[in-house]
């Protein structure tokens, strides 16, 4: 299912939002740089800082809508301070605090992933904000539904969330295991 959008009014949004939060970035006209969603998907410049503190009353629903983000923010940095590239898999979320370890779940692929951003920002109501890495891992090409758990964290480094070194950073989206 589609949802529908103004195409005016979401090339205008999000030209607005990529100029004034990446004066420097490719301003971003097409909607398959946000994974159809219709507003910006990463966070402006003025975005909470990702500080590793709980969130005031997250609410996480074990199901929700999910976008997912990538070439029109390539080589940006994501709220939590990681370098968005195309091989990074995690996903954006505007309460969990940065490094939180979520397990989504699609049509059959589960994949773990650690919150590197906030987001998402669109006015379709999407709870979550998948990077094109982890969308592609999922087989996610549009906006879907998709089921999370909160499984865990990892800390919050430059790094989280980078293509994986080893198997067991594949099983934490980035994240180097802790020794047992």
């Amino acid at each position: 299912m589609r949802a529908r959008t103004n195409f005016k009014k979401t090339t205008t949004l999000l030209a607005l939002i990529a100029g004034a939060a990446y004066a420097t970035a490719p301003a971003v006209t097409a909607l398959a740089d946000t994974g159809g969603s219709t507003g910006g998907s990463s966070a402006p410049a003025h975005a909470p800082s990702g500080s590793r503190g709980a969130p005031a009353k997250a609410k996480v629903h074990k199901s929700g809508i999910a976008t997912w983000f990538g070439p029109g923010f390539y080589g940006q940095k994501t709220a939590c301070g990681q370098t968005l590239t195309p091989g990074v898999v995690g996903v954006a979320n505007r309460t969990l605090p940065c490094g939180t370890l979520v397990k989504v779940s699609y049509k059959g692929h589960t994949l773990t992933v650690p919150v590197l951003d906030r987001g998402p920002y669109s006015d379709i109501g999407a709870d979550w904000d998948l990077t094109a890495g982890a969308a592609a891992a999922l087989n996610i090409t549009e906006t879907v539904r998709i089921a999370t758990r909160v499984i865990g964290d990892a800390p919050n480094t430059p790094t989280l969330g980078a293509p994986p070194q080893s198997l067991t950073e594949t099983t934490t989206g980035g994240a180097a295991a802790a020794a047992g």
